[in-house]
This record gives structure tokens, sequence and C-alpha cells, in this order.
């Protein structure tokens, strides 16, 4: 079963009388359970792509279908609940709030779900215990790594048990060894949580550790191929 259907989207931003195009009749599939990267050189769209995907933003023209159901029939209070009951975000930047713990930014997601605030704190530690962090659930991000900040930032997009993850150059910012971590982790949460990832990376060592690649240029799909030596996950993280 397809969770995202994409046809024909087109985006445009118009200044004045010039329109630039960031994406130009694109269309494709992502069935449940599925670990897809996305990948392109710079401008060619992956970025524009990912925030339409996440219901950041709205395509200029097409159909976009999340899990059967056409997006432009949900008013803006249902994309809010949607992206934060279906949708985890993670981002190269890692967005975790200073002077804050571990623990208080893995339970933010939670304080605008319909979850109740008494499974906060259960919630909020398994997420973070499931990428190896228990240890350091008190600790705030200054007193991180960057690749133990990238896997609190995974924590948190776990944390409302979401079915679609989009990972948005998580290991841009990291070291060889802690991308190759972080990447495990983002690989076992599809191989044996079967949740479905969204990758946009430009990186194709990264990109290899899904099991299909489509490949953007100048806003249109030039190629969507299966990965025929995927890499595989460790578990170096967990110590």
């Amino acid at each position: 079963m397809n969770i995202i259907e994409v046809k024909n989207i087109k985006k445009s931003y118009v200044d004045g009388e010039a329109e630039t195009i960031a994406l130009a009749d694109v269309s494709f599939t992502v069935r449940k359970g599925e670990f897809l990267a996305i990948m392109g050189p710079s401008g060619s769209g992956k970025s524009t792509l990912l925030h339409v995907l996440g219901l950041l933003d709205e395509p200029s023209s097409g159909t976009y279908l999340f899990d059967g159901k056409n997006t432009y029939s949900y008013t803006g209070d249902e994309l809010a609940r949607l992206r934060n009951e279906k949708i985890g975000f993670v981002f190269q930047s890692f967005n975790l709030l200073a002077r804050t713990s571990v623990l208080e930014n893995v339970k933010l997601p939670l304080a605008y779900s319909n979850i109740a605030e008494s499974e906060w704190n259960d919630r909020a530690a398994k997420a973070i215990e499931s990428v190896g962090l228990a240890h350091r659930m008190k600790h705030q991000p200054d007193e991180l790594s960057g690749g133990e900040r990238q896997r609190v930032a995974i924590a948190r997009a776990l944390v409302t048990n979401p079915d679609v993850i989009f990972a948005d150059e998580p290991t841009g910012n990291l070291d060889s060894k802690s991308g190759k971590n972080v990447m495990s982790i983002i690989q076992e949460l599809n191989e044996k949580q079967g949740r479905t990832i969204i990758l946009i990376t430009h990186e194709t060592s990264t990109a290899e550790h899904s099991e299909r690649i489509i490949r953007l240029i100048d806003g249109t799909i030039e190629s969507d191929e299966k990965v025929e030596n995927r890499l595989k996950a460790t578990d170096e993280y967990i110590k």
C-alpha cells in the first residue's frame, strides 16, 4: 500500500513577472515501510520537494495523496495535526533547544499532540533509549557531540510514533563515523520497525543505506532506481 503518491506536482515562485520553477511535473509513489533517498545537486528541487511531502508547503499544481487522502482536502488545523502525529522530521542543524535537557527536547512534540501528559516522560525516555542515549537523558545539547545531538533529534522525531520520517541531510554536519552511526539508526528504524523513511541527501554513500534512489535535476526526476548493493547498518552507536 502506498503512503505517499504525488502526481504531476509543480512548484513555482513568482516575483513580479518572473517565475522560477522549482519542481516540474514530478510523479512517484512511496509504499508503506519503504526507505527512499532523494538526491540532487544544489538547486535541483530536493528541499522544495521535502517541504511539499512534509506538508510544510503546498504545490502550485498537481495532486498529493498522503495515506490515500488528497492533502488539498485538509484544513490548516488538520494539516498541523497530521504533521505532528503522522510525520517526524530530522534536520541537518538538529534544531534542539539550548539550555534544555535531552528529555525535555524529545518531549516537545508531545505538547502539541493528543497524548496524555502522564505518558510524556515514559514515551520520551523510550525514544531516547532506542537511540542509545539513556545515559545522556539529563544532559543539555551543548554537552553532547554532534552525533549525539542528531540522535536526540531522531528520538524527538520518533516520540509521537509517526508513520513517516523525513531526514533532511542528517549527516551533513557530522564526521564520517558519527554519520555512519546516525545512518545505522535510521536504517534500523526502517528494517526493524518498518518505518517509512524519506531521506534527502547529496551524498551517494548516505543514499546507499536506502532501498531506492530518486535523482532530481532542475526540478524533474532524472532517474528512479533500486539500490542494488545496499549498505548495512551497524550497532556501534549502542554502548
